[in-house]
């Protein structure tokens, strides 16, 4: 749908000519489509019209044909078929692709696109294969086991879909030439090591050396191991129990 795109400027990871992300750039032109993550649209039910491949995530998403003729694309849930109703509604079956408060869903059941702030729109659990657990509640919050295994507490109020977020198989999907990569936008990545010492903090040395510092670091010099996450992230309040270790969300 011509008005749900609009043409994805592309920068090539630089601002001002400048290099500020490495690795990228080259890729095709590309469509942003634009995603219901905060299903608004309410007490509303939409059919599905089709199924479409998205360049700018590994989920697929579908296209919504409303009952008050508007449209949306939202992420397409596993088992999400054409022709399917799916609606947002406080009062929505518990069906997959359905969107409703945490505080309406049943205890064990598989979520996705979840708030963490009501209103906010889907903010976790989007990539693709992914799904939550809701795992329990109580008088003022909704407990969430995450992909990652960590353990988080919503506020009731909070929206999330039912389901899985469809296109499972895209974790093991082999793309085979480099030419692929470089169509997507990802450029080569050498080794650290392999570089000379003044490109890299790993540079130098002769034959295969090994890094040869105390700790990995960026080719800025800036520490690459070790805890990253910032310690005063609005959201860490929340979390009731930490992902394991060398898990990854």
């Amino acid at each position: 749908m011509r008005k749900l795109k609009r043409l994805l400027p592309k920068n090539s990871g630089r601002s001002k000519g400048s290099v500020t992300v490495r690795h990228q750039g080259g890729r095709f032109k590309r469509f942003l489509r634009e995603i219901e993550f905060k299903r608004n649209k309410k007490d509303v039910w939409g059919k599905v019209e089709s199924i479409e491949y998205d360049p700018n995530r590994s989920a697929d998403i579908a296209l919504v044909l409303y009952e008050n003729g508007g449209r949306g694309y939202v992420l397409a849930a596993k088992g999400l078929k054409v022709g399917q109703k799916i609606i947002n509604s406080q009062v929505a079956p518990i069906e997959v692709g359905n969107s409703l408060p945490l505080g309406k869903i049943p205890i064990g059941t598989s979520i996705y696109n979840i708030e963490i702030r009501p209103g906010k729109g889907g903010q976790l659990v989007k990539s693709a294969g992914s799904a939550a657990v809701l795992q329990g509640k109580d008088d003022e919050w909704v407990l969430v086991k995450l992909p990652s295994g960590e353990v988080r507490r919503f506020n009731p109020a909070c929206w999330a879909a039912v389901g899985q977020v469809g296109r499972v198989e895209s974790r093991t999907v082999n793309l085979r030439t480099a030419g692929r990569r470089r169509r997507m936008g990802i450029r080569p990545t050498v080794r650290g090591v392999a570089m000379h010492p003044h490109a890299h903090p790993h540079g130098g040395g002769e034959g295969r050396s090994s890094v040869g510092l105390k700790h990995q670091k960026t080719v800025y010099g800036k520490s690459a191991v070790g805890k990253t996450r910032n310690k005063k992230k609005y959201s860490n309040r929340f979390i009731i129990e930490k992902r394991k270790k060398g898990s990854h969300a």
